[in-house]
């Protein structure tokens, strides 16, 4: 197995208070991994830092082979796709949905000089089409509801063909059939040996696609544990995880969760 991420040590921290504590852990180029945990709980900023957009206060992060802060993260982070809603803010207003997927060709987040081919183009409708968004793909990006943002951006993180996708709540805001439409799609993706390696953040088990074959929870910024999905996603590990007592069920591939 070859090593995609490799956190040591990792602590974050924003004057007094510690939003990631002495965080270790390891990908490897076949697993796909789940973080979950409660509001808080460090989620979002692990995914960061293994996207290269955030450096760590203390510890080392190899991403890719490349230690960071010994590497042109500019040159790094076009072999990751990213989606969340801390990009959001970097989206041109006006710009289509199709633009904007062709957009992570070249690591930019609207179009500028760039020139496009066909296959280009069939590529970003065909990952538009595979999260059931490709009718949208004429429509500016901020008309659309809170749920095919999601989705747009979703397809958006695998235009470049990363070698790592990391996904930041991607159900999140999504009715009932927006979701399971999402996570068929993710499903695919993880299934696919040909693939990037994943980790996606999400709240809630029922949201983990199959195919996922890990998973990390954390709480209050500490590892509560780490591993393969069926050793980790017990009742004791999740009542810890959210500090209420659940009891946990898996239907063939996928998981549910709540209170006793």
């Amino acid at each position: 197995m070859v090593e995609v991420l490799r956190c040591k040590d990792v602590s974050v921290r924003r004057g007094d208070k510690v939003i990631l504590d002495d965080i270790s852990w390891t990908i490897d180029d076949s697993q796909r991994w789940v973080i979950l945990g409660p509001n808080g709980a460090g989620k979002t900023t692990l995914l960061q830092i293994a996207a290269g957009r955030l450096f760590p206060s203390q510890g080392t992060v190899e991403i890719l082979g490349e230690m960071l802060g010994g590497v042109d993260v500019f040159e790094l982070r076009p072999r990751i796709g990213f989606a969340s809603a801390v990009l959001a803010d970097e989206i041109p207003r006006n710009e289509k949905v199709i633009r904007l997927v062709q957009t992570a060709a070249y690591g930019m987040m609207g179009t500028w000089r760039e020139r496009y081919d066909e296959s280009d183009l069939a590529r970003a409708q065909s990952l538009l089409d595979n999260f059931n968004v490709g009718e949208l793909a004429n429509r500016p990006y901020y008309t659309l509801s809170e749920g095919e943002r999601k989705r747009v951006q979703t397809a958006r993180a695998l235009m470049a063909d990363p070698e790592l996708l990391l996904l930041d709540e991607p159900a999140g805001g999504l009715d009932l059939g927006g979701r399971e439409a999402l996570l068929r799609g993710l499903e695919n993706i993880a299934t696919d040996p040909l693939s990037p390696v994943m980790a996606m953040v999400t709240h809630h088990v029922e949201e983990i696609p199959a195919g996922f074959t890990h998973a990390l929870l954390l709480r209050d910024g500490r590892l509560v544990a780490a591993g393969e999905l069926e050793e980790v996603l017990t009742p004791q590990n999740l009542s810890a995880t959210f500090g209420l007592e659940l009891t946990v069920e898996r239907h063939r591939d996928r998981f549910t969760a709540r209170a006793m």
